[in-house]
């Protein structure tokens, strides 16, 4: 099953009428990819604790590239979130994921920015974080949550702006 899967995901992508829609970022090491991957929870593939859903989006979510490579999903695009909210719904099914694979020495890191069940859904922009937060905040604009977030508000009156209690920014 899974090599029909394979071969129906590289269809997908060999007839797929959508070009690239990841943006370049600049970032050194970057490269614009779309891949085909099964959603997972990461500390399941590392440590065998595999909740059955995932973690209900409460833990890391990864891809697991059809030649078994775990990439770390770090960065969606909304500001200063992660991808979890978007690939929640997806959890353990193959999807075709678009955006930036981040390349370095340590260890390979994939930005999304587009998502859609493999081999031929819908086309989402991965955005859902931001409309997630707005729901739970009574319908706060979501473009800069990190400026409203009581959570992160509470951790800078505690810890500062740099997260070290006492180290605060110079006064321009």
């Amino acid at each position: 099953m899974r090599t029909i899967t394979k071969v129906l995901t590289a269809m997908a992508f060999v007839f797929s009428p959508m070009a690239h829609a990841a943006e370049e970022w600049g970032i050194e090491g970057e490269e614009v990819v779309r891949i085909g991957a099964v959603v997972v929870d990461v500390a399941c593939e590392l440590s065998g604790d595999c909740p059955a859903d995932c973690g209900a989006g409460k833990r890391q979510l990864g891809l697991l590239t059809n030649e078994d490579t775990l990439l770390l999903v770090v960065k969606n695009n909304d500001i200063f979130a992660g991808g979890t909210n978007d690939l929640v719904e997806f959890c353990g099914k193959e999807i075709v994921a678009d955006g930036l694979l981040i390349t370095s020495v340590h260890m390979p890191l994939f930005a999304l920015q587009f998502k859609r069940l493999a081999p031929d859904g819908k086309w989402s922009r991965a955005n859902q974080f931001t409309k997630d937060w707005s729901n739970a905040n009574g319908g706060k604009k979501g473009n800069q949550w990190f400026r409203n977030d009581a959570v992160v508000n509470g951790e800078i009156a505690t810890n500062g702006v740099f997260g070290i209690p006492g180290l605060e920014p110079e006064e321009e």
